[in-house]
Protein backbone atom coordinates (compact mmCIF):
# COMPACT_ATOMS: atom_id res chain seq x y z
CA UNK A 1 0.00 0.00 0.00
CA UNK A 2 1.61 3.30 -0.72
CA UNK A 3 0.59 5.81 2.10
CA UNK A 4 0.76 9.08 0.41
CA UNK A 5 1.77 12.50 2.59
CA UNK A 6 0.61 15.86 0.52
CA UNK A 7 2.81 18.72 1.01
CA UNK A 8 0.70 21.98 0.21
CA UNK A 9 -2.89 21.05 -0.16
CA UNK A 10 -3.80 24.37 -1.84
CA UNK A 11 -6.30 24.73 -4.51
CA UNK A 12 -4.99 22.10 -7.27
CA UNK A 13 -5.12 19.39 -4.52
CA UNK A 14 -8.64 20.18 -3.92
CA UNK A 15 -10.10 18.23 -7.08
CA UNK A 16 -7.54 17.84 -9.82
CA UNK A 17 -5.34 15.81 -7.42
CA UNK A 18 -6.44 15.15 -3.99
CA UNK A 19 -9.24 13.01 -4.15
CA UNK A 20 -7.41 10.83 -6.65
CA UNK A 21 -4.81 9.21 -3.78
CA UNK A 22 -7.79 7.22 -2.37
CA UNK A 23 -9.33 6.36 -5.56
CA UNK A 24 -6.44 4.78 -7.17
CA UNK A 25 -6.35 0.70 -5.79
CA UNK A 26 -3.19 0.59 -3.58
CA UNK A 27 -2.91 3.75 -2.84
CA UNK A 28 -4.34 5.75 0.32
CA UNK A 29 -3.86 9.54 1.23
CA UNK A 30 -2.87 9.95 5.01
CA UNK A 31 -1.34 13.02 5.91
CA UNK A 32 -1.21 16.84 4.66
CA UNK A 33 0.87 19.67 5.34
CA UNK A 34 0.11 23.54 5.13
CA UNK A 35 1.65 26.08 6.60
CA UNK A 36 -1.74 27.21 8.03
CA UNK A 37 -2.90 25.35 10.67
CA UNK A 38 -6.17 26.40 9.84
CA UNK A 39 -6.38 25.37 6.46
CA UNK A 40 -4.70 22.10 6.66
CA UNK A 41 -7.42 21.24 8.87
CA UNK A 42 -10.17 22.48 7.36
CA UNK A 43 -8.63 20.07 4.45
CA UNK A 44 -7.76 17.01 6.68
CA UNK A 45 -12.00 17.11 7.52
CA UNK A 46 -13.07 18.06 4.15
CA UNK A 47 -11.61 15.36 2.54
CA UNK A 48 -11.13 12.40 5.24
CA UNK A 49 -7.62 12.69 5.75
CA UNK A 50 -6.48 11.37 9.44
CA UNK A 51 -3.87 13.32 9.89
CA UNK A 52 -2.70 17.09 9.13
CA UNK A 53 0.79 19.20 9.61
CA UNK A 54 2.43 22.55 9.28
CA UNK A 55 5.77 21.63 8.86
CA UNK A 56 6.99 19.77 5.85
CA UNK A 57 9.55 17.82 7.85
CA UNK A 58 7.31 16.77 10.34
CA UNK A 59 4.89 14.86 7.69
CA UNK A 60 8.24 13.65 5.50
CA UNK A 61 9.25 11.95 8.51
CA UNK A 62 6.19 10.31 9.61
CA UNK A 63 6.67 6.91 9.51
CA UNK A 64 3.64 6.12 8.32
CA UNK A 65 3.87 7.97 5.09
CA UNK A 66 5.97 6.18 2.17
CA UNK A 67 5.45 8.62 -0.46
CA UNK A 68 5.30 12.11 -0.44
CA UNK A 69 3.30 14.98 -3.26
CA UNK A 70 4.65 17.79 -3.33
CA UNK A 71 2.44 20.54 -4.41
CA UNK A 72 3.64 23.73 -3.59
CA UNK A 73 4.52 26.25 -5.64
CA UNK A 74 7.82 25.57 -7.65
CA UNK A 75 10.06 27.64 -5.51
CA UNK A 76 9.99 25.15 -2.87
CA UNK A 77 9.56 22.24 -5.36
CA UNK A 78 13.63 21.26 -4.96
CA UNK A 79 13.78 21.95 -0.87
CA UNK A 80 11.19 19.36 -0.24
CA UNK A 81 11.78 16.84 -3.02
CA UNK A 82 15.80 16.53 -1.71
CA UNK A 83 14.40 16.42 1.54
CA UNK A 84 11.72 13.23 1.00
CA UNK A 85 14.28 11.66 -1.01
CA UNK A 86 16.85 11.94 1.61
CA UNK A 87 14.12 9.99 3.70
CA UNK A 88 14.10 7.37 0.92
CA UNK A 89 10.58 8.31 0.01
CA UNK A 90 9.44 8.57 -3.58
CA UNK A 91 8.23 12.27 -4.81
CA UNK A 92 5.22 13.72 -6.80
CA UNK A 93 6.02 16.73 -8.03
CA UNK A 94 3.96 19.42 -9.56
CA UNK A 95 4.60 20.78 -12.61
CA UNK A 96 6.61 22.36 -13.24
CA UNK A 97 9.33 21.01 -11.92
CA UNK A 98 11.10 23.60 -10.61
CA UNK A 99 12.01 27.38 -10.99
CA UNK A 100 14.76 25.72 -12.98
CA UNK A 101 16.95 23.16 -14.72
CA UNK A 102 19.51 23.93 -12.74
CA UNK A 103 16.91 22.86 -9.26
CA UNK A 104 15.67 20.23 -11.68
CA UNK A 105 19.09 18.53 -12.35
CA UNK A 106 19.88 18.67 -8.10
CA UNK A 107 16.63 17.16 -7.43
CA UNK A 108 17.48 14.14 -10.22
CA UNK A 109 21.00 13.85 -8.53
CA UNK A 110 19.74 13.34 -5.37
CA UNK A 111 17.53 10.85 -6.70
CA UNK A 112 20.17 9.04 -8.31
CA UNK A 113 22.42 9.35 -5.38
CA UNK A 114 19.89 7.41 -2.69
CA UNK A 115 17.88 5.52 -5.48
CA UNK A 116 14.76 6.85 -4.77
CA UNK A 117 12.21 7.67 -7.56
CA UNK A 118 10.86 11.06 -9.00
CA UNK A 119 7.82 11.66 -10.91
CA UNK A 120 6.10 15.01 -11.86
CA UNK A 121 2.33 15.56 -12.76
CA UNK A 122 2.69 16.42 -16.16
CA UNK A 123 -0.40 13.80 -16.56
CA UNK A 124 -1.74 14.76 -20.03
CA UNK A 125 0.87 11.94 -20.84
CA UNK A 126 -2.00 9.55 -19.10
CA UNK A 127 -4.91 11.21 -20.26
CA UNK A 128 -6.91 9.06 -22.46
CA UNK A 129 -7.74 11.70 -25.12
CA UNK A 130 -4.20 13.31 -25.30
CA UNK A 131 -3.57 9.20 -25.66
CA UNK A 132 -5.57 9.38 -28.78
CA UNK A 133 -4.13 11.65 -30.47
CA UNK A 134 -0.45 9.71 -29.64
CA UNK A 135 -2.07 6.57 -31.06
CA UNK A 136 -3.08 8.51 -34.57
CA UNK A 137 0.77 9.63 -34.94
CA UNK A 138 2.26 6.42 -33.59
CA UNK A 139 -0.25 4.51 -36.61
CA UNK A 140 0.87 6.35 -39.42
CA UNK A 141 -2.44 8.23 -39.75
CA UNK A 142 -0.69 11.55 -40.99
CA UNK A 143 2.09 9.84 -42.78
CA UNK A 144 5.61 11.53 -42.06
CA UNK A 145 5.21 14.41 -39.61
CA UNK A 146 6.42 17.90 -40.89
CA UNK A 147 5.17 20.50 -38.12
CA UNK A 148 3.47 21.31 -34.75
CA UNK A 149 2.13 24.93 -34.52
CA UNK A 150 0.85 26.11 -31.13
CA UNK A 151 -1.10 28.77 -29.75
CA UNK A 152 -2.36 30.39 -26.31
CA UNK A 153 -3.58 33.71 -25.77
CA UNK A 154 -5.29 34.12 -22.58
CA UNK A 155 -6.77 37.39 -21.42
CA UNK A 156 -4.94 39.05 -18.18
CA UNK A 157 -7.13 38.84 -15.00
CA UNK A 158 -9.16 41.79 -13.42
CA UNK A 159 -6.73 41.09 -10.49
CA UNK A 160 -3.58 41.31 -12.81
CA UNK A 161 -4.98 44.73 -14.08
CA UNK A 162 -5.55 46.26 -11.06
CA UNK A 163 -1.89 45.23 -9.47
CA UNK A 164 -2.85 42.62 -7.50
CA UNK A 165 -0.39 39.34 -8.34
CA UNK A 166 -0.39 35.85 -7.60
CA UNK A 167 2.94 33.68 -7.39
CA UNK A 168 2.25 32.36 -10.36
CA UNK A 169 3.96 35.77 -11.89
CA UNK A 170 6.21 35.96 -9.68
CA UNK A 171 9.88 34.39 -11.20
CA UNK A 172 11.50 34.04 -8.03
CA UNK A 173 8.34 31.41 -6.78
CA UNK A 174 7.06 30.21 -10.52
CA UNK A 175 10.56 30.16 -12.56
CA UNK A 176 8.43 32.45 -14.58
CA UNK A 177 5.05 34.06 -15.61
CA UNK A 178 2.05 32.26 -17.13
CA UNK A 179 4.51 30.89 -19.61
CA UNK A 180 6.50 28.28 -16.96
CA UNK A 181 2.79 27.41 -15.71
CA UNK A 182 0.98 26.68 -18.78
CA UNK A 183 3.00 26.40 -21.70
CA UNK A 184 5.26 23.59 -19.54
CA UNK A 185 2.22 21.13 -20.04
CA UNK A 186 2.40 21.77 -23.82
CA UNK A 187 5.86 21.35 -24.04
CA UNK A 188 6.14 18.55 -21.99
CA UNK A 189 3.65 16.79 -24.19
CA UNK A 190 4.83 17.62 -27.23
CA UNK A 191 8.52 15.82 -25.92
CA UNK A 192 6.04 12.73 -25.00
CA UNK A 193 4.72 12.71 -28.92
CA UNK A 194 8.09 13.49 -30.34
CA UNK A 195 10.86 13.14 -28.29
CA UNK A 196 13.34 15.77 -26.63
CA UNK A 197 13.48 19.00 -28.26
CA UNK A 198 16.73 19.45 -29.73
CA UNK A 199 16.89 23.43 -30.55
CA UNK A 200 15.01 26.56 -29.76
CA UNK A 201 14.81 29.84 -31.08
CA UNK A 202 12.79 32.44 -29.72
CA UNK A 203 12.27 35.74 -27.83
CA UNK A 204 10.31 36.66 -24.83
CA UNK A 205 8.39 40.24 -24.22
CA UNK A 206 6.68 42.49 -21.96
CA UNK A 207 4.02 43.92 -23.13
CA UNK A 208 1.31 44.92 -20.81
CA UNK A 209 3.69 45.55 -18.04
CA UNK A 210 0.83 44.63 -15.70
CA UNK A 211 3.87 42.37 -13.65
CA UNK A 212 7.53 42.04 -14.38
CA UNK A 213 7.64 38.63 -15.81
CA UNK A 214 7.47 37.65 -19.73
CA UNK A 215 3.77 37.88 -20.98
CA UNK A 216 4.62 37.04 -24.77
CA UNK A 217 6.93 34.33 -26.21
CA UNK A 218 7.92 33.54 -29.26
CA UNK A 219 9.69 30.16 -29.46
CA UNK A 220 10.66 27.85 -32.90
CA UNK A 221 11.93 24.52 -31.58
CA UNK A 222 13.04 21.13 -33.14
CA UNK A 223 12.21 17.64 -32.43
CA UNK A 224 14.12 14.12 -33.74
CA UNK A 225 13.40 12.81 -37.09
CA UNK A 226 13.44 17.08 -38.64
CA UNK A 227 9.87 17.54 -36.68
CA UNK A 228 9.53 21.49 -36.59
CA UNK A 229 7.66 23.49 -33.96
CA UNK A 230 6.85 26.91 -33.61
CA UNK A 231 4.90 28.48 -30.81
CA UNK A 232 3.27 31.53 -29.66
CA UNK A 233 1.71 32.66 -26.47
CA UNK A 234 0.50 35.39 -25.36
CA UNK A 235 -1.25 36.62 -21.88
CA UNK A 236 -2.43 40.12 -22.71
CA UNK A 237 -4.91 39.72 -25.15
CA UNK A 238 -8.54 40.57 -25.24
CA UNK A 239 -11.23 38.02 -23.47
CA UNK A 240 -12.88 37.40 -26.93
CA UNK A 241 -9.81 36.84 -28.52
CA UNK A 242 -8.60 33.90 -26.54
CA UNK A 243 -7.20 30.71 -28.23
CA UNK A 244 -5.96 27.21 -27.07
CA UNK A 245 -4.80 25.13 -29.89
CA UNK A 246 -1.72 22.52 -31.26
CA UNK A 247 -2.18 21.64 -34.40
CA UNK A 248 -0.11 18.92 -35.87
CA UNK A 249 0.81 18.25 -39.55
CA UNK A 250 1.65 15.85 -41.65
CA UNK A 251 2.40 14.29 -45.09
CA UNK A 252 -0.97 12.54 -45.10
CA UNK A 253 -3.35 15.06 -42.73
CA UNK A 254 -3.47 17.01 -39.70
CA UNK A 255 -4.78 16.48 -36.05
CA UNK A 256 -6.17 19.91 -33.86
CA UNK A 257 -6.96 19.73 -30.59
CA UNK A 258 -6.93 21.65 -27.53
CA UNK A 259 -4.74 21.74 -24.11
CA UNK A 260 -6.63 23.09 -21.31
CA UNK A 261 -10.18 23.45 -22.97
CA UNK A 262 -10.65 19.76 -23.58
CA UNK A 263 -12.21 20.78 -26.94
CA UNK A 264 -13.40 17.87 -29.40
CA UNK A 265 -10.28 16.26 -31.24
CA UNK A 266 -10.16 16.86 -34.99
CA UNK A 267 -8.61 14.49 -37.19
CA UNK A 268 -8.27 15.35 -40.72
CA UNK A 269 -6.70 13.06 -43.16
CA UNK A 270 -7.64 12.11 -46.74
CA UNK A 271 -10.36 10.00 -45.84
CA UNK A 272 -12.22 13.21 -44.61
CA UNK A 273 -12.91 14.63 -41.48
CA UNK A 274 -13.42 13.09 -38.25
CA UNK A 275 -14.15 14.56 -34.42
CA UNK A 276 -13.20 12.27 -31.22
CA UNK A 277 -14.64 13.52 -27.80
CA UNK A 278 -11.74 14.46 -25.34
CA UNK A 279 -13.30 14.00 -22.01
CA UNK A 280 -11.94 15.88 -19.11
CA UNK A 281 -12.15 13.27 -16.02
CA UNK A 282 -13.19 14.34 -13.10
CA UNK A 283 -9.98 14.20 -11.10
CA UNK A 284 -7.33 14.99 -14.04
CA UNK A 285 -4.72 13.52 -12.14
CA UNK A 286 -6.24 9.94 -11.36
CA UNK A 287 -4.36 8.53 -14.38
CA UNK A 288 -0.92 8.98 -13.86
CA UNK A 289 -1.32 8.55 -10.01
CA UNK A 290 -2.20 5.20 -11.18
CA UNK A 291 0.30 4.79 -13.16
CA UNK A 292 2.76 6.24 -10.57
CA UNK A 293 1.21 3.84 -7.68
CA UNK A 294 1.70 0.89 -10.22
CA UNK A 295 4.90 1.51 -10.68
CA UNK A 296 6.14 1.78 -6.25
CA UNK A 297 3.94 -1.70 -5.75
CA UNK A 298 6.03 -3.32 -9.03
CA UNK A 299 3.43 -3.76 -11.40
CA UNK A 300 3.88 -1.10 -13.69
CA UNK A 301 6.15 2.05 -15.23
CA UNK A 302 5.24 5.61 -15.09
CA UNK A 303 5.32 7.69 -17.92
CA UNK A 304 5.87 11.26 -16.41
CA UNK A 305 9.62 11.03 -14.76
CA UNK A 306 12.21 13.44 -13.32
CA UNK A 307 13.96 13.20 -16.34
CA UNK A 308 11.29 14.14 -18.67
CA UNK A 309 10.08 16.81 -16.31
CA UNK A 310 13.54 18.30 -16.14
CA UNK A 311 13.94 18.49 -20.24
CA UNK A 312 10.81 20.37 -20.07
CA UNK A 313 12.12 22.90 -17.60
CA UNK A 314 15.42 22.98 -19.72
CA UNK A 315 13.31 23.71 -22.75
CA UNK A 316 11.73 26.89 -21.16
CA UNK A 317 14.40 28.25 -19.49
CA UNK A 318 16.18 27.98 -23.15
CA UNK A 319 13.34 30.22 -24.42
CA UNK A 320 13.14 32.76 -21.88
CA UNK A 321 17.31 33.27 -21.24
CA UNK A 322 17.48 35.99 -23.01
CA UNK A 323 14.46 38.01 -21.61
CA UNK A 324 15.59 37.30 -18.09
CA UNK A 325 19.48 38.32 -18.74
CA UNK A 326 18.14 41.79 -20.22
CA UNK A 327 15.85 42.28 -17.16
Amino acid sequence: MIKWGIIGCGNVTEVKSGPAFNKVKDSQLVAVMRRDAALAEDYARRHKVPKFYTDASALINDSDINAVYIATPPGNHAEYAIMAIKAGKPVYIEKPMAVSYEECDKINKAANKYKVPVFVAYYRRALPGFLKVKEFIDNGLLGKVRFVQLQLFKAPSEDEQAGKLSWRVDPTISGGGHFFDLASHQLDYLDFLFGPIQKTNSFALNQAANYKAEDYVSAEFLFPGNIAGTGTWCFSVSSGSERDSIEIFGENGAIKFSTFSFEPIVLTIKSGRQEFVNERPQHVQYYLIKQIVEALTGKGSAISTGITGARTSKVMDEIVEEYYRRN
